[in-house]
């Protein structure tokens, strides 16, 4: 709770054990994430199951692929130099000897000579020089190595096709049947695209990462942000799908553009890529991670860095440290946010923390609308957020300086009788303590258009005294 800004770190073979993860949660992994892109369903199972049981209170991501063309699993990753030519197919079964199998079966009807292929994030490029049949023959523009399920970009070219692929909806059934907690939908392009996959979801608690990584995203992004739950910066593919030139501006714009919607905003994709290798980041890296929270940025992520790096731990304790820095600077700034109703009551909470003693927010809350609109605000005090639905509690994490907590109570419509029984439950499981100074938010009374409209500030030892609290056994 020391550092608001969340560190989402994905898991991979090698970090997939209790040791690992108890390890990298103390580092400061706050979201653990799975690239379903990568490895079989049985481990992507096995995993979920290892993480719900280690850290129970930790949220899942589970990433699916989405319509991103990927190479296939390769026994042979080709090594090439500038000028070699190197074949890609839309035929199913080549293992990267003779040619390299992709996961998009019909690209070869959308390619011409002279087009550019970007491989693996941006960092490999090609130029088709020939299709014959489902063969795309190119010539390599730069030294490298084309390795297993790495992304395939052909900027502006349109391969058509559903939104949603067969093989997103069997993803989508695995995550509601596996209990993930938020699911990352790749290539997200229009406000229909997300309530599309939110049918899917079929009225589960499962929140909605919309990955914002081409054109259509960028074009489309004020609708995106009016239906999704939050957004993610995918870089890698977003640099290769529009200009690279100007991924700088594309972000600051998607994370003030999330700020003013009070929307959690992650920023990822080679973010300390240099630690899959090394001890320590560069500083690029540094003032990368700094400048993107400093931004607005509600989380920070890991991916090779965490999933097969070296250095795994290290990685999220750098970027631990960084953030909480960061954090120092964008506490001195004031957040312009809209004027609506429930952003003036945010900015009333923050005007009241800065300007009074309070220790800790305490957010009574159904669906977790006042943290996330509190969490916008950037404000120093940890956020409690408390709700009866236990599904939701844990996806509360993902707010900005937010902790979600699971009671077992009825809140009621026409009283307020439930708000002193979550308090004095904070105050047994000492999460408030004699000495806070607490702001509590909540609903009361509630009616058509009515938020976050009751605000209570009160010296817990006060409560104490006035309602007669006793611990009890947990």
């Amino acid at each position: 709770m020391n550092n608001k800004v969340k560190i989402i770190a994905t898991i991979g073979p090698k970090t997939a054990s209790k040791v690992f993860l108890k390890k990298m949660h103390k580092a400061g992994m706050s979201v653990a994430r799975l690239n379903g892109s990568h490895n079989n369903l049985e481990w992507h199972k096995e995993t979920i199951k290892l993480i719900q049981r280690v850290l129970p209170n930790t949220p899942i991501l589970l990433d699916i692929p989405g319509k991103k063309i990927r190479t296939a699993l390769l026994k042979h990753e080709p090594n090439f130099k500038i000028s070699q030519e190197i074949i890609l197919t839309s035929e199913p079964g080549y293992d990267g000897l003779e040619k390299v199998s992709l996961t998009n079966k019909v690209l070869h009807k959308y390619l011409t000579v002279g087009d550019i292929i970007f491989a693996d994030d941006g960092t490999l490029k090609f130029i088709v020089s020939k299709i014959e049949g489902k063969d795309i023959f190119c010539s390599a523009q730069i030294n490298g190595t084309l390795k297993s399920s790495k992304g395939i970009n052909v900027p502006h070219v349109n391969f058509g096709g559903e939104l949603i692929t067969e093989r997103d909806k069997f993803m989508i059934k695995f995550a509601i049947a596996n209990k993930v907690d938020l699911i990352g939908i790749s290539f997200v392009e229009s406000a229909k695209h997300v309530n599309k996959i939110r049918d899917l979801l079929k009225n589960t608690d499962i929140k909605i990462v919309s990955k914002v990584e081409n054109r259509k995203g960028l074009d489309n992004l004020e609708g995106i942000l009016t239906t999704t739950d939050v957004v993610m910066i995918d870089r890698g593919d977003l640099s290769t799908e529009t200009d690279i030139e100007s991924l700088a501006f594309n972000q600051k714009n998607i994370i003030s553009r999330c700020v003013y919607h009070s929307k959690p905003v992650i920023v990822a994709t080679e973010m300390m890529d240099s630690m899959i290798e090394s001890p320590y980041p560069t500083k690029a890296e540094i003032l990368d991670i700094s400048n993107s929270i400093l931004d607005g940025a509600t989380a920070t992520m890991l991916s090779g860095e965490t999933a097969i790096g070296k250095f795994p731990v290290e990685s999220i304790n750098i970027m631990s440290n960084i953030s909480l820095h960061a954090m120092k600077a964008r506490n001195l700034q004031i957040l312009n946010n809209a004027e609506e109703p429930y952003n003036v009551m945010g900015k009333a909470i923050s005007s009241l923390c800065r300007s009074t003693l309070i220790t800790k927010i305490i957010a009574i809350t159904i669906s977790g609308f006042a943290a996330r609109i509190i969490s916008s605000q950037s404000i120093k005090q940890p956020i409690i957020a408390i709700t009866n639905n236990e599904k939701l509690a844990k996806s509360f994490n993902i707010y900005s300086g937010t902790e979600g907590i699971y009671i077992k109570t009825k809140f009621y419509k026409d009283n307020q009788n439930h708000i002193p029984k979550c308090l004095y439950f904070l105050w047994n499981k000492n999460i408030i303590k004699s000495n806070d100074n607490i702001l509590v938010v909540s609903l009361s009374f509630p009616g058509s258009g009515k938020r976050m409209n009751t605000l209570q500030t009160h010296q817990v030892r006060d409560l104490e005294k006035l309602f007669y609290w006793k611990k009890t056994k947990k």
